[in-house]
């Protein structure tokens, strides 16, 4: 019997290898600039153009002179914390950047980005020994205003000399690891992981030789984790005809997740395809009828009012933007282990890919014509 060949795998190594690289990178809110320096490296040569924005977005340019323009995008943020209060006894408090999750905080590792460089510190938290208390009493929950970071100093003078500073930001310093059976963890998946694809899909465009009918622009925006900042600002700029977003998920076959409320979703299954009122309702079915015709499997979720990520932000951009969202399940989001499966990678991958192959300045969105 002949050997049936193997396809040649949509990621490379030395992409898996970018991966870590831009995963183990910090990033957080309103401080992109270092991640978005290292993924415009990787695009290089990929790309026709770059330009960035006031506020760190970064964008690469396939066939600029197009008049015709489609946005593929992901967001360049992570969550974190800023500095707030440093105590007479060297202990640091601090305020939210982002929807970081505070009990997840204590007996953490992070990365303090002061002045001088980074510091590394601890979240302290009491031994459990001293929590019991008497079978009365509750032991204490973590709070944002009873956590705090210990960095080896002992007082608020040996705090400074180390160049921290009020407002200065730390991020949890777990990286990306490679579990069993393909899953990866990391902390920033959400949504560097999208970075990751649409740089990818770029890198495809490429390798394969195919020509767009129109501009394409390969947008990573900052400050989505506050409010969907970057992708506000970079719509206004770029003004779309088509924008394909791609952000993260929730997988719901873990405990403790109501189905009846987040619907049914797992990683491994295919990226998600989201039904609410920014997604436009034929892009979506040219999506859905792109993956029937390329056995890509897909998820189907919907949201009531707004999808939480920078889809509102193209959608209702200028004249209004017809946008889609395709969203990679991912496990314990806002986590320093949040988990995702190489197959929903590859396969987001291929459906922007092909859905890009797929339209023209001519595919009719109107929902009139």
């Amino acid at each position: 019997m002949a050997k049936t060949a193997k396809s040649k795998p949509v990621i490379t190594a030395a992409a898996y290898t970018f991966l870590r690289t831009y995963i183990n990178n910090a990033s957080p809110t309103g401080f992109e600039s270092s991640g978005q320096k290292l993924w415009m490296q990787y695009l290089k040569p990929y790309a026709d153009e770059f330009f960035t924005d006031p506020y760190g977005t970064a964008v690469a340019v396939i066939n600029p002179g197009a008049t015709f323009k489609v946005v593929i995008e992901a967001h360049a943020d992570e969550i974190s914390w800023f500095v707030n209060y440093i105590s007479p006894e060297g202990l640091i408090y601090l305020k939210r950047n982002g929807g970081v999750d505070h009990q997840i905080a204590p007996s953490m590792r992070v990365l303090i980005h002061g002045k001088k460089g980074t510091v590394r510190a601890v979240f302290g938290w009491p031994a459990i020994h001293t929590r019991m208390g008497n079978a009365d009493s509750k032991e204490p929950q973590p709070k944002v205003d009873n956590l705090f970071l210990d960095c080896g100093a002992r007082t608020k003078a040996e705090v400074e000399a180390l160049g921290i500073h009020i407002g200065a930001v730390a991020t949890y310093e777990d990286g990306y690891e490679e579990l069993a059976h393909d899953f990866l963890i990391g902390r920033a998946f959400d949504n560097r992981i999208g970075g990751f694809m649409i740089a990818e899909v770029a890198r495809l465009l490429k390798e394969n030789k195919k020509k767009l009918p129109f501009a394409l622009y390969i947008v990573n925006a900052v400050q989505e984790e506050i409010g969907l900042r970057g992708a506000e600002m970079i719509a206004r700029r770029i003004k779309p005809d088509i924008a394909i977003i791609t952000d993260v998920t929730h997988d719901s076959s873990t405990p403790m997740i109501n189905k009846i409320i987040e619907g049914e979703c797992a990683c491994g299954k295919g990226p998600a395809l989201c039904y609410g009122p920014a997604v436009h309702n034929k892009l979506l079915d040219i999506v859905q009828d792109i993956a029937g015709k390329n056995n890509i499997p897909v998820q189907l979720r919907a949201v009531s009012r707004s999808t939480g990520t920078d889809t509102e932000s193209f959608a209702y951009a200028n004249d209004g933007c017809p946008s889609v969202l395709i969203s990679i399940p991912l496990r314990y989001m806002h986590t320093t282990v949040e988990m995702l499966h190489k197959s929903d990678i590859e396969n987001t991958i291929k459906l922007m890919y092909e859905t890009l192959l797929s339209i023209t300045p001519k595919t009719n969105l109107s929902y009139f014509k």
